[in-house]
């Protein structure tokens, strides 16, 4: 848990982006550097990330958000920077996959996790004692 101002809270997303046409264009060096970059930028948006992986056509980030970031709007920054800098950094390898300068597809996968399955939270939330 965690606090901010008026608030505590636990906020865990795990985030998927996908390379343009599911292209298997990403090698072990440019997985590293893409971690390097999201941390980095992440950082700067007071954003943790709990965990990086990835494969050769996606990648997975595990974030921990406060309540005041807007998730889209951190997902559309995540995407711009990395893309801007791997496609800078890594033209040469590049250019046999993407003839215009592109790198995620504009679909993304963001889901929340971790707390209390649903029906936990449903059954804790449905037995509240009502005054009467």
């Amino acid at each position: 848990m965690k606090s901010h101002y008026h608030c505590v809270y636990d906020m865990k997303y795990h985030l998927v982006l996908v390379t343009k046409y599911r292209r298997k264009c990403f090698t072990a060096e440019m997985l590293e550097r893409l971690e390097a970059i999201a941390t980095e930028l992440c950082l700067k948006w007071e954003v943790e990330v709990l965990e990086f992986g990835g494969k050769a056509d996606h990648v997975h980030l595990l974030l921990n958000l406060n309540p005041t970031i807007q998730p889209s709007k951190l997902v559309n920054s995540l995407k711009t920077v990395t893309s801007r800098q791997i496609r800078k950094e890594f033209a040469e390898h590049l250019k046999q996959y993407y003839g215009k300068p592109v790198l995620w597809s504009r679909a993304y996968c963001l889901l929340t996790a971790g707390g209390a399955p649903i029906d936990v939270l449903k059954g804790y939330i449905e037995n509240q004692d009502r005054p009467t």
